[in-house]
C-alpha cells in the first residue's frame, strides 16, 4: 500500500497526511445530528404508547404493535438503504432516509386514527434503518488512527439524543400531548434536509468506483479546510495495490447490483464473520431495548403476580422524572468504551461486557427487592449500552467498501428482529408470571452474544478500511 509520498496513495494514506481537523468536524456534526434524530425518534416510543393506549381504547396487544412496526420498518430499511448506499452513493442513500424519516414523522402527529399511526410509524421506521449508511459514511473521512476514539464520540449523541428526548417529553407531554411531542421530535430530521446540501460524498467511494477526479476534489477540500495537502502521486483504491501486486494491471471497476452484493456477504471469506456479526446484533439489540423494558416491567409484574395488583388507571401515565433520571445509565457505559476501545480490543471488551451483564442480571431470577433490582439492572444497562457502542465502532471495519453499508445494514436488520422479539419476552412473559423464564432467556442470549463475538475471526482495533474483501478477512 502506497505510503503518503509514493507514486500512488490510498484513500486512508491521504486521511493520515490531512489529518482530523474542521472538515471532519462538519462531517461529524452532520451525522451526530442524524444519531439524535434516530434516538429521539425511538425514545419516544415509550411515551406516546399509554396516552394513545388510553385516548383510542387499545389493547396492551394493540399499544405493543406501535413499537414493534416502527422495528419492522427499521428491518425493511436497515437493508434497503444499505444497497442504496453501496449502489448509488452514500449521499444519495442518507438522503432518502432523512426525506422519508421527516416525512412520515412530522405527519404522524396527525394521525386521525391508530391504522393511520401504525402505517405512519411504520414508515419513520424504514426511515430510520438507514441509520448504518451515516456510521459508515463518517467512517469513511476519519483518518484510521482516530477513528476509535472519535466513534466512541459519535456512539454518545444516541444517548444526547435519548436524554433530549425524555427532557422534551417531560416538559410537552403533560400540557401539549402526544402529538406536539411527535412534532417537535421531527425537528433534528428537518436539519439534515436543510444541511443536506452542504454534505460532500465519501472519497473511498468515489475512488472504489473509478471516480478519481471527483474524490481528489473532495479530498483537496479537505486539505484546504484543514490547512494540509495530499500527498503527491496518483490516487488509488485498494483493489488497484492488489491487483499492481499481482499482475500490474490496475482493475476496472464494474457496478454490481444487490444479488452480487449479497452474494460478497456470504461468500467464503465473509461468510463466517457476517452469520456471527448477525448472532451479536440480534443478542444486542434484544439485549438493549428488553432491559428497558424490564425496568418498568419486573418490579411491577412481580407485585402483581404476588396479588398485590396495581390499579390500572394509576400506572397508566409514564414517571418522566425516573425515565429521564435512568437513561443518564448509559453515561457510563460510553465511559468504558472510551477507556477500552483502543486499548483492550473490540471484540474481548464486547465479550468481557456480556459476560458481566450475565452476571448481573443472574440474581433476577430470584426475588430481589426493588433497591437491588433497580440496581442489577442499571448495571446491566451500562453493559449493554457500552456494547452496542463498540459493536457500531467495531462491524462497519469487518467489510470492504463495496458492501460495507449493505454488510452493516444486514447486521443491523438482524438486530431490528432482535428488537422486535424483546417484548414478547421482557414484557409478555413478566406480564403473565413467568419472570423466571424471562431473565433465563435474556442470560442465554446474551452470552451466546459474547461467544458469538469471540468467534469472529477479526480484530479492528488500528486496522485500516479496505476495499478489498481478502484484505479485509484476514485476522490480526
Amino acid at each position: 500500500m502506497g505510503g503518503g509520498g509514493g507514486d500512488t496513495f490510498t484513500v486512508d494514506d491521504a486521511l493520515l497526511t490531512l489529518g482530523f481537523g474542521k472538515y471532519q468536524y462538519f462531517v461529524l456534526a452532520y451525522a451526530a445530528l442524524a444519531w439524535i434524530s434516530e434516538a429521539m425518534e425511538m425514545m419516544l416510543l415509550s411515551f406516546i404508547g399509554p396516552v394513545v393506549k388510553r385516548m383510542w381504547r387499545l389493547s396492551a396487544k394493540e399499544q405493543s404493535l406501535i413499537t414493534s412496526v416502527v422495528f419492522i420498518g427499521m428491518l425493511v430499511g436497515a437493508y434497503s438503504w444499505g444497497v442504496i448506499a453501496d449502489k448509488y452513493g452514500r449521499r444519495k442513500g442518507f438522503l432518502m432516509t432523512a426525506l422519508v424519516t421527516t416525512a412520515a414523522g412530522f405527519m404522524s402527529s396527525f394521525s386521525p386514527n391508530y391504522a393511520t399511526l401504525l402505517v405512519l410509524r411504520c414508515v419513520v421506521g424504514i426511515g430510520l434503518g438507514g441509520g448504518p449508511v451515516l456510521c459508515s459514511w463518517l467512517l469513511e473521512f476519519i483518518p484510521p488512527p482516530n477513528r476509535g476514539t472519535w466513534m466512541v464520540v459519535f456512539q454518545a449523541f444516541w444517548t444526547v439524543g435519548a436524554v433530549f428526548e425524555a427532557s422534551i417529553a417531560w416538559a410537552v407531554m403533560p400540557t401539549l400531548g402526544w402529538r406536539w411531542l411527535l412534532a417537535f421530535s421531527s425537528i433534528p430530521s428537518f436539519g439534515l434536509l436543510i444541511f443536506y446540501l452542504c454534505t460532500p460524498e465519501s472519497p473511498r467511494y468515489l475512488c472504489l468506483n473509478g471516480k478519481i477526479k471527483e474524490a481528489m476534489t473532495i479530498l483537496d477540500r479537505i486539505a484546504k479546510v484543514n490547512g494540509t495537502k495530499v500527498p503527491s502521486g496518483t490516487l488509488v483504491s485498494d483493489d488497484d495495490v492488489v491487483a499492481s501486486d499481482q499482475d500490474s494491471t490496475p482493475t476496472k471497476r464494474h457496478k454490481q447490483g444487490a444479488l452480487t452484493t449479497i452474494l460478497k456477504l456470504l461468500s467464503r471469506e465473509l461468510i463466517r464473520p457476517t452469520l456471527l456479526l448477525w448472532v451479536v446484533f440480534f443478542g444486542n439489540s434484544f439485549s438493549y431495548y428488553g432491559l428497558v423494558l424490564l425496568t418498568i416491567e419486573l418490579n411491577a409484574g412481580r407485585s402483581a403476580c404476588a396479588g398485590h395488583k396495581v390499579k390500572a388507571e394509576e400506572t397508566e401515565d409514564v414517571n418522566y422524572k425516573d425515565v429521564f433520571i435512568t437513561t443518564f445509565a448509559e453515561f457510563p457505559g460510553l465511559i468504558i468504551v472510551a477507556l477500552t476501545v483502543d486499548r483492550v480490543g473490540r471484540r474481548p471488551s464486547m465479550a468481557v461486557l456480556f459476560f458481566i451483564c450475565c452476571v448481573l442480571i443472574f440474581p433476577l431470577v430470584f426475588q430481589q427487592s426493588e433497591m437491588v433490582t433497580t440496581g442489577l439492572l442499571f448495571g446491566s444497562r451500562i453493559c449493554i449500552t457500552a456494547t452496542f457502542t463498540t459493536l457500531f465502532i467495531y462491524a462497519p471495519k469487518i467489510y470492504p467498501t463495496a458492501v460495507r453499508s449493505t454488510g452493516f445494514g444486514a447486521a443491523s436488520s438482524m438486530g431490528r428482529i432482535g428488537g422486535m422479539v424483546c417484548p414478547y419476552v421482557a414484557v409478555a412473559l413478566v406480564q403473565g408470571c413467568h419472570e423466571t423464564a424471562a431473565i433465563g432467556m435474556f442470560e442465554v442470549i446474551i452470552f451466546l452474544s459474547g461467544v458469538s463475538i469471540l468467534l469472529i475471526p477479526i480484530e479492528t482495533k488500528g486496522r485500516e478500511l479496505s476495499d478489498n474483501v481478502k484484505l479485509k478477512c484476514q485476522s490480526v
